[in-house]
């Protein structure tokens, strides 16, 4: 488990390079490491090695995951983003243990969340996914329909704004993912100016990182280049 504290430290030093090409400061561009279908072993290697924010995207694994690290001492400042697409009848499993969603993207899962977030919990952190690419194949709610979206957010006791998220067109094509990266920026523009409590663009992974930190970034999650592309054992 030693090479994903490696892992971890070669990805600090592109965001810290992306963020410098960028005339912006690394401490600003928090990182999400993304141990969906990682073993709880690989989580504690990170967390060993001074990680802390953590992305699922399956309730069910996630939840034993995040029950299991509960239980067991030295755990409790991890930060829990649920970045998957969310069935509204998984909604409990996430409502009660998460920390964020990022994966908000319609008005049932808003209702549901905030009627089952516990009083005994902060409020949930929310950012709504916008399918920027506009493909079928996505999960995430239209440019069109996000201002909507964002006031049911902020009508609701439990749940606070935060801002948006989007997974760009899986292509080398620069010209197209910066298009779209704009886009996702002018809309956080606009949004954090209506929503005082918006701060998060969690925009960016593995291949486009340094993209979209150009473009305005203030979170990204990483998986493959922290822990692999199989899981370990």
């Amino acid at each position: 488990m030693n090479q994903i504290a490696q892992h971890l430290l070669q990805v600090k030093e592109r965001i810290a390079q992306a963020a410098g090409q960028a005339g912006r400061n690394a401490e600003s561009i928090p990182l999400l490491a993304v141990s969906k279908t990682k073993p709880i072993e690989a989580i504690m290697a990170a967390h060993a090695a001074g990680q802390r924010r953590f992305g699922e995207s399956y309730a069910q694994e996630a939840a034993t995951k995040i029950d299991t690290l509960r239980q067991q001492e030295g755990y409790a400042d991890i930060e829990w983003h649920f970045i998957g697409p969310l069935q509204s009848n998984k909604s409990r499993l996430v409502a009660e243990r998460f920390d964020w969603v990022q994966s908000v993207d319609r008005d049932k899962l808003i209702e549901r969340l905030n009627n089952q977030r516990p009083a005994t919990m902060a409020p949930l952190n929310v950012c709504l996914q916008i399918n920027i690419s506009g493909e079928s194949s996505k999960s995430g709610t239209s440019e069109q329909e996000i201002f909507q979206l964002a006031e049911r957010v902020a009508q609701c006791e439990r749940l606070v704004l935060r801002g948006l998220m989007a997974i760009p067109e899986h292509t080398s094509d620069e010209t197209v993912l910066a298009a779209q990266m704009t886009r996702m920026q002018a809309l956080f523009t606009e949004l954090a100016r209506q929503y005082p409590s918006v701060d998060t663009l969690s925009m960016g992974m593995t291949e486009d990182l340094e993209l979209a930190i150009a473009h305005g970034s203030t979170m990204v999650r990483v998986g493959t280049a922290i822990f692999g592309a199989r899981d370990y054992s």
